[in-house]
């Protein structure tokens, strides 16, 4: 992902609008680099400061809000590539045990002489 991609991100991904693949690429660009990881922060830092003013709640801790909210993403995309593994571990044993009935019912037919 370019600087440019990673910046026209910004403003989607602090509305909560990224889909999960453009989230990753995302945010592993904001962890290697500097400018767009500061870009980030002062759009969040303004769009944070005005929904406090709204909300009239007086907590200053944007950077940290900020630092968490990258983290419970990074959580989430974690979660969602165990739960793709597991998945595919589920659907890979229904095969292989679908496929194993499939030879012990012929081998069952074939004793019986059915075939």
């Amino acid at each position: 992902m370019t600087c440019k991609e990673a910046e026209r991100l910004v403003i989607p991904y602090i509305h909560h609008q990224l889909d999960d693949d453009t989230m990753s690429e995302f945010l592993e660009h904001i962890e290697v680099c500097p400018n767009c990881k500061e870009e980030l922060e002062i759009y969040y830092t303004v769009e944070a400061g005005i929904r406090q003013l709204d909300k009239d709640t007086g907590h200053y801790n944007i950077k940290g809000d900020m630092e968490a909210d990258l983290q419970a993403s990074r959580q989430r995309l974690h979660g969602i590539h165990v739960l793709d593994v597991a998945r595919y571990a589920a659907d890979t044993l229904i095969v292989i045990s679908v496929a194993m009935m499939l030879v012990l019912q012929a081998r069952i037919w074939w004793q019986c002489g059915i075939f």
